[in-house]
């Protein structure tokens, strides 16, 4: 049995929405029998409680009968939870000890059967009052956070979402696993449906994200943990050695024809998609032993 310890008084509040609820629920009914459940102190039934008078008999209510909890049985509560709960804060009473049942969406909108929606109404109600009763009073605070952003991934969606946020005056980590932004859309002659040249669209961006003093890009790594939470994540990120130096480095391509080390790919390879256009040598193996370019129709 559930026992209120005499500490407990609940409102019940059930609400007609014109006819959106009354024309499928009994809500005189529903509310005639909030009333007789333990705990409740009034029950009422109202044909709009979101208006300003349903909110300023709520307010009166717990004024006038000492209400420490409130229970609301209309719409859903995406709509207006923050009514009542506001209502209910002007009142004097903790927001949080104000509960809402959805007896719109979630009960007449999906039932024909008037007697049986009016039955699960009051299943819905009973279920509300039991645990509201044990609600405990929240405070609303605050808490610092770190207002820099990561940004996984360094394709054009990537890049913009990344000038967006650092244009707004974000620090933003853009992390690309490649050893180059730009992503798919760099192997791309052409954007739909426009077919505007995919390189004049994202080259400049790219150029944009290199030079902007918000953005940090990491190429060449991958995102191996994140930790914390919302405002206060801890990333860890893996950079890959490429033993360049990237602040010195113009892409011209003289080191990796020089490099006294295994080339792996021994051969530049050129591709149109998965179709090989040519094949080149490096410069120092070329002069040993030339390669003709090799095309394909």
């Amino acid at each position: 049995m559930f026992d209120t310890n005499g500490s407990v008084r609940t409102g019940v509040y059930v609400c007609h929405c014109g006819s959106n609820i009354a024309a499928i629920v009994d809500c005189k009914d529903v509310a005639d029998y909030g009333r007789e459940l333990p705990g409740v102190a009034i029950s009422r039934d109202y044909k709009y409680l979101c208006s300003e008078p349903g909110q300023e008999l709520i307010r009166q209510d717990i004024r006038e009968h000492s209400l420490n909890r409130i229970v609301v049985a209309s719409c859903s509560p995406h709509l207006h939870e923050h009514t009542f709960r506001t209502a209910v804060e002007q009142s004097g009473l903790n927001p949080y000890y104000m509960h809402m049942v959805n007896i719109r969406e979630h009960n007449s909108w999906v039932h024909l059967d008037r007697a049986k929606a009016t039955g699960k109404a009051k299943d819905m109600v009973r279920a509300a009052v039991r645990r509201v009763a044990r609600h405990q009073p929240l405070k609303r605070g605050s808490v610092p956070i770190h207002p820099a952003v990561l940004v996984v991934g360094g394709g054009i969606a990537g890049i913009h979402a990344a000038l967006t946020l650092a244009n707004a005056g974000k620090k933003v980590y853009l992390v690309e696993k490649q050893a180059s932004i730009g992503g798919h859309m760099a192997m791309f002659d052409k954007t739909f449906p426009t077919l505007d040249c995919a390189a004049c669209i994202l080259t400049p961006k790219m150029t944009q994200v290199g030079k902007h003093k918000n953005i940090h890009l990491m190429a060449y790594s991958e995102v191996e943990a994140v930790s914390g939470f919302i405002g206060n994540f801890t990333v860890k990120v893996r950079r890959k050695a490429s033993y360049v130096d990237t602040d010195k480095c113009t892409g011209c391509g003289t080191c990796w024809e020089n490099c006294p080390g295994r080339r792996i790919p021994a051969v530049r390879v050129i591709r149109k998609d998965k179709q090989v256009i040519g094949r080149t040598r490096p410069v120092a193996a070329a002069a040993a032993a030339p390669m003709p370019i090799v095309s394909h129709a």
